[in-house]
């Protein structure tokens, strides 16, 4: 008896254009509007900027502590499960938030958020693509990531307005609206059809012609520790900055109306870049692209040290910092895929999630204690830059070395 065709699976660019929708949400439901209740929440429950703060890295060390469960799970082949449930958790996380009363609600609901992002945002995304298309899940990845880019350009303001016009509490019921409404229902019917296990066909041709090794094989080799220094070290330094970004630039001595207006416009440079990459990344060696990519990020703080934090070496500061970084999101979703393993890059990214929640989260504190009111943002932006040089370097030494064994 002749088994019934399977639904047709979407092209690359449908499958990504449809995945980066939830992206969007997801990021600016949850990620980017932590901010604009930091406010009212101190205000009604009573609490300080660092109790308010705490919520937050809460929700970072709940996504870390998840992440290698969800990514051994993405391999095993179950996306559609992860990702839908993820959508649904954290909807009925931003509905909880709405009867938040008290400081252990606050931080309860905060810590359930962050265990639902780790099943929906960039990490096990990126984990999909690379599962699906394994011959172009660079290209994917790139793909995916236009929409998520401009997360903070549309949530902001519309969170904002939505508190103005009903309240922060029933703002989050719109926010849970749409997690519930369209991306619970968009991962469930974009993620049919995951393979089981990458088969031997699916698998690229470096991969395909000898026995793919262990996870625990790949961690006695120094390509993946080498990445994982790369990507602590730079998720130390981009988590730092925005916490600290309208200060540095006030500093700066520019007009308050660059001071929020240069942060806000990072998003869509960030996509600006990635548009870049995507249109270019066929005439570039992905290699050299990768090298380089990085390089942007200490290259704009060395022009803030140099210009001395004046207005004109601010711009080219946010330029290269935003470019840097939104490509910098392509090389850093792609990496362990490219000089580790695609096979298990789900486990082998999810074994990063806690050290690079810890990161995230100590990193704007260290600026903080940095800063000083004799030489300001100074000494900050020297270890920035030394943390950004040091990735880098660790980056081109896993490349240097994961080529090496291949040959």
């Amino acid at each position: 008896m002749q088994q019934a065709s399977p639904r047709a699976l979407p092209s690359l660019a449908s499958f990504s254009f449809w995945l980066s929708l939830p992206q969007l949400i997801t990021w600016g439901s949850v990620f980017y509007t932590f901010s604009l209740l930091m406010t009212p929440l101190e205000a009604e429950l009573g609490m300080t900027r660092a109790e308010s703060s705490l919520a937050f890295s809460l929700a970072l060390l709940a996504e870390g502590l998840m992440a290698y469960l969800v990514g051994r799970w993405i391999d095993a082949g179950r996306e559609r499960v992860v990702m839908t449930l993820g959508s649904v958790w954290i909807g009925m996380g931003l509905l909880a938030h709405s009867f938040v009363t008290s400081k252990l609600g606050f931080y309860g609901t905060w810590g359930w958020l962050g265990l639902g992002l780790a099943a929906t945002l960039y990490t096990p995304a990126f984990a999909v693509v690379t599962r699906r298309f394994p011959q172009d899940f660079r290209r994917a990845i790139i793909t995916l990531t236009f929409l998520g880019g401009l997360a903070s350009t549309v949530f902001i303001p519309l969170f904002a307005w939505w508190m103005d016009l009903w309240g922060w509490r029933h703002a989050l019921w719109a926010l849970a609206a749409l997690q519930l409404l369209v991306c619970v229902p968009l991962h469930g019917w974009l993620l049919h059809g995951a393979p089981r296990s990458p088969s031997h066909a699916a698998r690229p041709a470096d991969e395909s012609k000898r026995q793919p090794l262990s996870v625990r094989e790949h961690l006695r080799r120094s390509p993946f520790w080498l990445l994982a220094l790369f990507m602590v070290l730079m998720m130390s330094v981009t988590s730092a900055l925005p916490a600290h970004m309208i200060a540095l630039l006030q500093e700066s001595g520019l007009p308050p109306v660059w001071v929020i207006a240069i942060p806000a416009a990072i998003g869509v440079i960030q996509v600006v870049g990635r548009l870049l990459l995507f249109i270019f990344e066929r005439y570039w060696d992905v290699h050299a692209a990768n090298r380089w990519i990085p390089t942007l990020i200490p290259a704009g703080v060395l022009v803030l040290l140099l210009g001395g934090l004046n207005p004109l070496a601010s711009l080219v500061f946010v330029v290269l910092y935003g470019l840097g970084n939104g490509m910098n999101t392509i090389v850093k979703g792609t990496a362990m895929a490219q000089y580790v393993s695609r096979t298990h890059v789900g486990q082998l990214n999810g074994l990063l999630g806690l050290p690079i929640a810890l990161a995230r989260a100590a990193a704007p504190l260290t600026l903080g204690l940095l800063w000083s009111p004799e030489h300001g943002y100074t000494l900050a932006l020297w270890w920035l830059l030394l943390a950004s040089l040091l990735g880098t370097a660790a980056l081109w030494r896993a490349q240097n070395q994961a080529l090496k064994l291949r040959h």
